[in-house]
């Protein structure tokens, strides 16, 4: 056989084993990103090509949801339920008593390979990844000067040298590299998880793209102050500005915010640079999502210990083989039940105590319905239900409830609990908010033994914020 017949047999014959083979997965994860922060997704101002460009090659969900958290630091319980495929009620937040998807992933014959933020504890990475490279195992810290680790094939971390590149570039990096050294010989799950666009908002110097705080326009559920206490008013991320909020000061962390998320939608873009030159483009599923959004002025918050739409629901984006393109999906779920999914098109067998809901058929029929409802939960303080359509919020301690009507009032500007006509929908959401908190584990009261009041003035004096990674 001739040396270009020998080449082209090569070729095809080494196409063929990477379309026989189960999908690879490519996962990339945001920390603090709100759902409404895609150009192609709405925002008029904000600049996210790379976003959007997997915004067209897939399906958008504008109902995506993470549950909620038992620690001001949601995005370890959030992490935790995204990797366990467990409810928030049912996780181990260092996920050291549960098998994970990743893990399950490596039973099946996958590479499975982490980089960037770990918040669940060091002793669990080698319990779910075969290989784990720059990553950030602390709290809070400047992205630009934070401690990496490197895990070595024993699943001992040892230091890293300190990066003089951002955290989230040394990350992409390591996934890049991870990527080119895939030879096709089995299917890989890639995660990369960045520290960002949680604050601090920090970006290298000199990274070109910037936003004048007067040009962006404040959330249509701006306020100055929250009307009543709604448990955790001065936690570290409430102390970030002063109360009552200022117009220009919530535009110039919008600004910074907005800023950051460019700019890791450019470490985006070269992931999906890399994937597209390889030879196994056609056979990636690449998956985009956050651990939670953030308030940043809606509702007179800063952080995300509320349960509000802006907290909660967060950026979901599917694209690969088989998946619908340039499309958008109402369908209601929760980000612990994207890995069941993944598992559902890679033919993985699920781990031992996952409970989250595939979603397979909404990626090939966006307009499917997936969950009928969701509850949510932080702490023992703020408890809730969505139905789609109407969303009640509970908390306990203050004896105070919200009713939304999200069709209509999607920014949740209008509360419907002191309408009459509302009374008897309050109650059996209530009923059921209940009932489906106790059949998922969770038996916190709807009402506290002891009541506190509601109304809430700003301290004169606040207590030192801890350095905890909220």
């Amino acid at each position: 056989m001739s040396l270009p017949r020998l080449c082209f047999a090569l070729l095809v014959t080494v196409v063929s084993l990477i379309a026989a083979q189960p999908p690879n997965v490519v996962f990339i994860f945001a920390d603090d990103q709100r759902a409404d922060t895609i150009a192609a997704l709405g925002n008029p101002v904000i600049k996210t090509p790379n976003l959007d460009r997997l915004v067209k090659r897939g399906v958008a969900f504008t109902r995506a949801y993470m549950q909620g958290g038992n620690q001001g630091a949601t995005c370890v319980p959030s992490r935790a339920m995204l990797l366990s495929g467990r409810s928030l009620a049912q996780i181990d937040e260092r996920l050291l008593k549960h098998a994970t998807w990743p893990h399950a992933f490596g039973e099946a014959g996958y590479a499975t390979f982490a980089t960037g933020k770990w918040h669940n504890g060091p002793p669990s990475i080698p319990k779910s990844f075969q290989q784990a490279k720059a990553l950030f195992v602390g709290g809070m810290a400047n992205p630009l000067k934070a401690p990496t680790s490197d895990m070595l094939p024993t699943g001992k971390l040892t230091p890293a040298k300190i990066s003089p590149k951002h955290l989230c570039e040394e990350a992409t990096d390591e996934t890049l590299a991870f990527l080119k050294s895939q030879e096709g010989k089995q299917p890989f799950f890639s995660y990369l998880a960045f520290d960002g666009p949680h604050d601090p908002h920090i970006v290298p110097e000199g990274f070109p793209v910037d936003y004048a705080p007067a040009s962006i326009p404040l959330p249509p559920n701006f306020l100055p102050q929250h009307p009543f206490d709604n448990g955790e008013m001065v936690i570290r991320d409430e102390q970030l500005l002063p109360w009552p909020r200022k117009q220009a000061d919530i535009q110039t962390m919008l600004a910074e915010y907005y800023r950051y998320i460019s700019f890791l939608d450019v470490q985006v873009g070269r992931v999906l640079d890399a994937v597209d030159a390889s030879p196994y483009a056609a056979n990636t599923i690449i998956v985009f999502a956050a651990d939670s959004g953030v308030a940043r002025g809606s509702h007179g918050l800063i952080g995300k210990q509320n349960l509000y739409e802006h907290s909660m629901r967060v950026p979901l984006i599917v694209a690969g083989p088989g998946i619908a393109a340039d499309k958008r999906s109402e369908a209601l779920c929760y980000l612990f039940d994207v890995l069941p999914t993944l598992g559902k098109l890679c033919g993985v067998t699920a781990p031992s105590g996952s409970n989250g809901s595939e979603f397979t058929a909404v990626l090939k029929n966006p307009s499917q319905p997936a969950r009928p409802f969701l509850m949510f939960g932080y702490k023992t303080i703020q408890k809730a239900l969505n139905d789609g359509r109407w969303k009640l919020i509970r908390y306990p301690h203050v004896d105070r409830t919200q009713l939304f009507d999200l069709q209509s009032d999607p920014h949740e500007t209008k509360d419907l609990s002191g309408d009459p006509a509302q009374a008897e929908r309050i109650q059996a959401m209530l009923a059921k908010l209940g009932a489906e908190m106790k059949a998922d584990g969770d038996n916190d009261p709807l009402t506290a033994a002891k009541l506190l009041p509601a109304d809430w003035k700003a301290p004169t004096k606040l207590p030192k914020p801890g350095q905890k990674g909220y």
